[in-house]
């Protein structure tokens, strides 16, 4: 009795904490930001031109060069794991915030803290890597989780593929509907994809990190769990439009 006892107190102390990695990730996705120039909140990258150059060289210095990653210089290779912090506006950054704690919490409690942190950042580095492989001429600077997040709603979609979310469409006047999980999914990872294909070289979104990062998630999570039972719990989530 008493075993048993500290086994529902500790599950009930851990579920009180609540998802401590998604959390963490998204604190420190804001505070690198709030720090850096995009915010336009740190006096000491100035302002006007000097502004925009401080936050060409910081973003060149923190970001993914595709024509520096694969010279094999340890400073370069380590850019995909630091551009997962850095964001390019406020927009970028609330947009992947919300896909993350919209997605990432179930996800977490699903994988657990230490392998969802090592899934985030494994499958982030390497959605950043095959971009920049796929552009390899290319000197544009990536930044951004997006990939990481991308991954993280392919592996929801295969843990939860059940759970109803509750999105807002544009096309139609931004009415809270819900759908399965599911649809919505797909119907982003459509959208990516023909996104990818009309997309022009040059400065943009990186559509391409987006279909890497959730392919690998939803593999992943298909590979690690197919012999466990899927969760079909409903989620009750907001998602706009707004891309990872």
């Amino acid at each position: 009795m008493l075993g048993r006892m500290i086994v529902r107190w500790r599950a009930v102390r851990e579920a009180a904490r609540g998802p401590v990695i998604t959390h963490a990730l998204i604190a420190g996705c804001c505070v690198v930001f709030l720090i850096g120039p995009a915010s336009g909140l740190n006096p000491s990258y100035g302002t006007g031109d000097r502004l925009l150059e401080t936050g060409t060289a910081y973003f060149r210095q923190w970001g993914v060069v595709p024509q520096e990653l694969f010279e094999g210089s340890p400073r370069a290779l380590l850019t995909p794991l630091t551009a997962l912090f850095v964001h390019g506006s406020w927009l970028h950054l609330l947009g992947n915030m919300l896909f993350l704690y919209v997605f990432g919490a179930m996800t977490e409690e699903r994988m657990g803290r230490p392998e969802f942190l090592c899934f985030t950042i494994c499958t982030g580095y390497l959605a950043l890597a095959a971009y920049a492989a796929a552009n390899a001429s290319s000197d544009q600077t990536l930044v951004g989780a997006s990939g990481a997040i991308s991954a993280v709603l392919g592996a929801f979609l295969c843990l939860f593929p059940r759970a109803r979310v509750t999105s807002l469409f544009p096309f139609l006047l931004f009415l809270p509907l819900r759908f399965p999980a599911w649809l919505v999914l797909l119907f982003w990872f459509a959208l990516q994809w023909l996104a990818a294909h009309r997309a022009e070289s040059g400065p943009g979104v990186a559509y391409l990190a987006h279909l890497v990062g959730f392919s690998l998630g939803f593999l992943y999570a298909w590979v690690r769990y197919r012999r466990t039972t899927r969760v079909r719990r409903p989620a009750t989530a907001s998602e706009g439009d707004s891309q990872p």
